[in-house]
């Protein structure tokens, strides 16, 4: 929708150069020069989207917890089943259908042969497969291509009628079985249809298909697409804010303006939109797919979708019915699967569609660098011609312009998903910001995964190894920002909308996509809304207080550990008092015990203020346990004089950490014989008396007495 152009002065002679550098580098003959492959290894490496596809598979077969390996690719174990369904490798050659993905869903009772005869009678040999199917109800969305049936509509195919009824698994109900009802949507205008019968196309008759219907949806083909847009371009150009030309809208027609022209013009202008029938086209599209959606769900019906070739508007039916009912595609992780499903690997060609050159040839599309439409057209790739198509002579384009394949198919199936995220704000976990850069990275040649024009090409090609993968580069830009990054929907609620969505047809009425169509033409007007704005703003912000919160809940849990380790240390210091408590109980019982038995001797003792505690013994005691002695004791020692004998008495000093200040700390000195007149201790390090932690004793060092010369070490002579 961007419209580039360049100004030279007059008679400048580098306007070929120029043109002809911007063709070299916008649309490079070889796939080879393509951006992705030129720039090198990519740090958004891609693994093989066939695992991908069988996870999905996976899936939809309720086997969602089993994860595919290379390893199942190699060997064929990735053939698994369920009741009514099961995957097939028949086509893991491509010989079966060069643009169909290397496995597929079938009936579990068709076998290969079946499968492989049933192919020759569809276009391209592009055979109903299952698309989508709800494990609980067993309805089915299937796709092909169209049947050929001939001019005069009366070729049949017994193995193809059969895969189709196979895909009609029987209704189990209170009545008993019966058999389900069967729509086959054909997304062409029904005289398209009838055209292609004379290309040996055509479309199935109810009559040789059980119990079926068929459906005309008249969407168009992909030459009225791209003129579609074109038009619908042209209009932006020409009514927008500013120009190409480089004049303001409202000062184009002159005049008293208003909403980008004068009075006169608004009509005209509003027409201009209608003629463009981009419009149209797109809800033409949304009400198909919300018409299939509602047969699925509400009648649990099997839906087989086809157009001429399968891979245009069926693919759009098909990949939006499946959004509306699996709520898993609506979600981001849905979403790139439902894309890589339907749309790559079962062989949408991106390369005719967007101008590509292909591993076949080179691309097809037109040199867009003026508002006029191009002539131009290219060779497609040989696997892609059309099966045909029919437009009424008022509407054909000019004959050079419909060998031209690029149309803007996906953008359109886009741009359908963008109007239901407006009417179901809700059920989406994607933005439209999201929408908008997936499509700017599919058309930037950056990544592969929208290279090439079908999975057989892309393995050719070797683009997983090769080339950057797009969602993990969509990715890594959420990571950067979390949940308030603006591709995460700020109003996704998934239990407003666990179910199908089945959007009334009133409901349908599409509006121009501000975001993409709008963001060049009316830059201003393509921004988000103002209340989408303040509530990304809210939203960051309390992601902000979300983070502050969990920083203050971490220092409060740290903080509740501290205190309770102070807490844990308290109770063992107030166990420890108590014990200290009762030892200095115990330690003043066994000191009174201590002090009734010296008493009991006949001893007197005195206990100071400081703790300390005498005790005097009497000389004619003490005159008697020095006779009570040993003469061998006698013997080593000197006789002491007599007029001291009264004043011998021994000091004993005990002490005890753990006794209270208020209780003795040292007892009875008085048993000392060689204590001195003022009570001081002249035998300090003999250690005669210690009190215990759990006791108090008295200890005499009697060896000490043998080895002591009194007279020599302690006595002065008078």
């Amino acid at each position: 929708m961007r419209i580039i152009v360049f100004g030279f002065r007059p008679r400048t002679k580098q306007r070929r150069k120029v043109y002809d550098a911007l063709l070299k580098c916008m649309k490079p003959a070889r796939i080879w020069d393509l951006y992705a492959f030129k720039s090198g290894p990519s740090k958004y490496s891609n693994t093989d989207p066939k695992l991908r596809l069988l996870n999905e598979y996976f899936r939809l077969l309720g086997k969602g917890s089993l994860r595919a390996s290379m390893g199942m690719i190699e060997d064929g174990s990735f053939t698994l089943s369920n009741e009514l369904w099961r995957i097939t490798d028949i086509n893991s050659s491509y010989t079966l259908c060069q643009t169909y993905p290397f496995a597929l869903v079938v009936p579990k009772h068709i076998s290969d042969a079946e499968i492989l005869q049933a192919s020759t009678f569809r276009a391209r040999c592009r055979l109903p497969v299952v698309s989508w199917c709800n494990p609980g109800t067993g309805a089915v969305l299937a796709r092909s291509s169209q049947p050929l049936v001939g001019l005069m509509m009366n070729m049949r195919s017994n193995t193809d009628e059969k895969l189709v009824a196979a895909l009609c698994s029987y209704l189990v109900s209170v009545q008993g079985p019966s058999r389900r009802k069967l729509y086959i949507a054909d997304a062409r205008p029904r005289k398209n249809a009838l055209a292609n019968g004379a290309m040996g196309g055509g479309s199935e008759s109810s009559s040789n298909y059980f119990q079926s219907e068929i459906v005309f949806f008249g969407i168009d083909n992909i030459h009225a697409m791209r003129e579609s847009l074109t038009r619908l371009r042209e209009y932006l150009d020409t009514h927008g804010e500013k120009s190409s030309d480089g004049m303001s809208s409202f000062l184009r027609h002159g005049g008293w303006t208003w909403g980008g022209g004068n009075l006169s013009s608004m009509s005209a202008s509003v027409s201009t939109l209608g003629d463009s029938g981009w419009l149209i086209h797109v809800q033409s599209v949304l009400a198909g797919s919300a018409w299939i959606a509602a047969r699925v769900a509400l009648e649990k019906a099997t839906v087989l979708v086809h157009c001429s070739d399968g891979w245009d508007r069926t693919t759009q039916l098909v990949s939006l019915a499946s959004l509306l009912l699996d709520p898993y595609y609506r979600t981001i992780a849905g979403f790139q699967a439902l894309v890589e499903k339907d749309w790559l690997a079962f062989g949408h060609p991106f390369s005719d569609r967007s101008g590509m050159p292909t591993i076949s040839g080179s691309g097809n599309m037109p040199y867009e660098l003026s508002r006029q439409s191009s002539t131009g057209s290219f060779s497609t790739s040989p696997m892609r011609q059309p099966s045909g198509s029919f437009t009424s002579p008022a509407s054909s384009p000019p004959p050079s312009q419909t060998s031209n394949n690029c149309s803007p198919i996906f953008l359109q199936w886009v741009d359908c998903v963008s109007q239901l995220l407006r009417m179901y704000p809700f059920a989406f976990e994607f933005s439209s910001a999201f929408l908008v850069d997936l499509l700017d990275c599919m058309l930037s040649c950056r990544f592969g995964n929208f290279l090439c024009n079908c999975e057989k090409e892309r393995q050719q090609c070797a683009v997983s190894e090769v080339c950057g993968c797009i969602w993990a580069y969509l990715a890594d830009l959420r990571a950067s920002e979390g949940s308030s990054h603006v591709h995460y929907n700020l109003f996704y609620d998934p239990t407003k909308h666990e179910g199908p969505l089945l959007p009334p047809a009133a409901a349908l009425a599409p509006t121009l996509w501000p975001q993409f169509h709008l963001r060049w033409a009316c830059p201003k007007e393509s921004q988000a809304g103002e209340l989408e704005v303040r509530c990304r703003k809210m939203a960051i912000k309390f992601s902000e207080m979300q983070k502050e919160k969990e920083i203050a809940e971490r220092k409060t849990q740290e903080m509740t550990a501290a205190m309770e380790s102070i807490k844990s240390e308290l109770q063992n210091e107030k166990q420890l008092s108590v014990s200290a408590r009762n030892i200095a109980k115990s330690a003043n019982k066994e000191c009174e015990a201590i002090k009734r038995a010296i008493q009991s001797l006949g001893c007197k003792v005195q206990v100071s203020s400081n703790g300390y505690c005498t005790v005097d013994i009497e000389g004619d005691l003490m005159k008697s346990n020095q006779k009570n002695r040993p003469a061998s004791r006698r013997a080593s020692h000197r006789s002491l004089p007599s007029s001291e004998d009264n004043d011998l008495s021994l000091s004993i000093t005990v002490t005890e950490d753990d006794v209270p200040k208020d209780s003795p700390s040292h007892v009875c000195e008085a048993l000392c014989p060689l204590r001195t007149h003022d009570k001081a201790c002249r035998w300090p390090d003999a250690g005669c008396a210690h009190l215990g932690s759990q006791f108090i004793g008295l200890k005499a060092n009697f060896d000490a007495f043998d080895q002591l010369s009194i007279y020599d070490g302690y006595f002065k002579p008078e």
